[in-house]
């Protein structure tokens, strides 16, 4: 290799080394519709199986959370996360994910943390049953701290166009079932780290602590992956009138669900109707934190909800919990043209 390039930073037999080691975990997610092998100068996919399909397409990173795995130096669920908010992007628009493409770029390339990244986002890939056909991993010298990357991901899914979501369907009277997340999945980390680490991180040691409801460390319970919910959601949605979906992420319950709404109609939710996960308690103590402040940043235990007519969707909820959901009908449309209202008390 080109010994003046080494010496300016970049190294390119570490990557290619990440390549070769990142292979056999792209291999693992393959699927119908992959051309090619990895290493082109772009991915190959052929759409076929639809009649008038719509393709849809999400792109997405991880925030902050980053930071915790730096600080941990744990890689290999961040990519997971990196799948998650694209795919479940995807989904409550009525679109089975197809394939993914990832980004990651660093000051200094290292092929073990490359590969961490990527078999995470195999692993997120084969939970969403899409395919990793391609990425790119950039080594640009002085633009990262030593130790520091980002990650980014794109994917594309397709549905029918007469299946595509778009929440016009959805009138007063329907119910909204929640199904819960795996603690704050990969939103609010700036918060979480201001509460826990202080503004300069200077308390990192927080990190090797037992949270206070036991079991795992602070460290471990904030890098849980992000649920991906591809395969529940398609599952409901091959049984049930599914109207609309809500991601929950940036913006948290009161600004994510009313997204799936047309005009006019809004959300009333019941207070209490699901268990807040510990954590959020936790930080919302810890941090003095007003509820309004918590519902509008987390995720508050809820982390995809399903627009269904009432009389299907007590069937909807036992079935996501045959599916190993915990699924709860969380509130109604009503009409209205402000935002998200609370029912028993008010919680925002």
């Amino acid at each position: 290799m080109s010994e003046a390039y080494r010496k300016a930073g970049v190294d390119i037999d570490a990557g290619n080394e990440a390549v070769e080691r990142i292979k056999g975990h792209v291999a693992r997610t393959r699927r119908p519709g992959v051309l090619g092998e990895i290493g082109g100068f772009g991915g190959l996919f052929a759409l076929s199986g639809y009649e008038n399909p719509v393709l849809v397409a999400a792109t997405d990173g991880v925030g902050t959370k980053l930071k915790l795995a730096f600080m941990l130096e744990k890689h290999d669920t961040i990519g997971v996360d990196c799948v998650a908010m694209c795919v479940n992007d995807l989904i409550v628009q009525g679109a089975e994910p197809l394939f993914f493409l990832d980004y990651i770029a660093t000051g200094r390339l290292s092929p073990d943390e490359v590969e961490a990244v990527v078999k995470g986002i195999a692993d997120g890939c084969e939970q969403a049953g899409c395919a990793l056909i391609g990425g790119e991993t950039a080594e640009m010298p002085g633009m990262y701290a030593p130790g520091e990357y980002d990650v980014a991901g794109f994917s594309v899914g397709a549905v029918e166009r007469d299946r595509l979501l778009t929440g016009k369907s959805i009138q007063p009277g329907d119910f909204l079932l929640g199904l819960a997340s795996d603690g704050l999945h990969s939103n609010g980390y700036s918060l979480a780290r201001r509460v826990l680490l202080g503004e300069e991180n200077q308390k990192a040691g927080r990190l090797t602590e037992t949270v206070p409801w036991g079991g795992r460390t602070w460290g471990e319970e904030l890098l849980v992956p992000t649920r991906i919910y591809v395969k529940t959601f398609r599952d409901l949605a091959s049984r049930f009138t599914v109207k609309g979906g809500a991601h929950i992420t940036g913006g948290g319950v009161v600004e994510n669900i009313p997204r799936m709404f047309p005009d006019g109609l809004t959300a009333e939710i019941d207070a209490g109707s699901w268990p807040v996960s510990p954590v959020f308690t936790a930080l919302g103590q810890e941090g003095g934190l007003a509820e309004s402040d918590l519902f509008r940043t987390f995720n508050m235990g809820i982390g995809l909800v399903l627009c269904l007519p009432p009389d299907e969707a007590e069937a909807a909820r036992k079935r996501a919990e045959s599916l190993g959901e915990r699924a709860y009908l969380i509130g109604r449309v009503v009409e209205g043209a402000e935002g998200l209202r609370w029912k028993r008390g008010e919680k925002a």
